[in-house]
């Protein structure tokens, strides 16, 4: 039975001094321990005898993503030339970028330009039904059709994917439930962290998810 793995990983950290919620706004890179991260990750896939074997990394064209990619690109690159096979290439697709939000660039905290003053607190009433940007279920569907074009692409192997928290957590949690709708401070997608999914390549459904955090002690 051939299965397809897609290996989601989330970015590092951002450097985000004014606590800003960038969501899609460039010029949001990582920082020194979200390099760090991004690196223990590489480290850590690369090291891996079934993860190394991936045969392409797919990005969000997010600062944070590519960089975090870039980093896991150059590892697997040093453990395809040992192996004398071509390098890769970073891809980025739209799909899988952060979800849309009607606070981007406000700041998280009180006070004026903060997330909590005036009517942006009234959006923010329901966790499980999102009411101040894109849905989780319209999160889902694009992550869910970026990954069934890629399980036919690639019958059989291992792909990377690097992606952001709610993307990867609403089709998870798609996949496991049958709905998107989550409460978000219940995630499980740690920064620079794996969310590893395994398809049966005939039906599409989902033989496993595993889950690691290989920069859970990074500093």
């Amino acid at each position: 039975m051939p299965a397809t793995t897609i290996h989601f990983v989330r970015h590092g950290q951002v450097e985000n001094p004014e606590h800003v919620l960038y969501e899609r706004l460039p010029g949001f890179h990582l920082s020194a321990l979200g390099l760090r991260m991004a690196q223990a990750t590489a480290r850590y896939i690369s090291r891996d005898p079934q993860l190394n074997t991936s045969v392409a990394v797919y990005s969000s064209p997010l600062d944070r993503t590519r960089e975090t990619a870039c980093e896991i690109v150059k590892e697997l690159n040093e453990k395809r030339k040992s192996r004398g096979e071509e390098p890769l290439s970073l891809i980025t697709d739209e799909r899988i970028i952060e979800a849309g939000n009607n606070f981007r660039g406000t700041r998280i905290g009180r006070g004026e330009g903060s997330l909590l003053k005036g009517r942006n607190l009234r959006l923010v009433s329901n966790l499980w039904k999102p009411s101040w940007g894109e849905t989780y279920a319209h999160i889902a569907m694009r992550v869910g059709e970026f990954a069934k074009e890629k399980i036919r692409e690639y019958p059989g192997q291992q792909i990377i994917v690097v992606s952001h928290e709610s993307p990867i957590w609403s089709y998870r949690h798609l996949l496991e439930t049958g709905h998107a709708e989550h409460n978000m401070l219940l995630r499980r997608a740690a920064l620079a962290s794996l969310t590893s999914i395994t398809f049966d390549c005939q039906t599409g459904k989902v033989i496993s998810i595993v889950y690691a955090d290989p920069a859970a002690t990074v500093q």
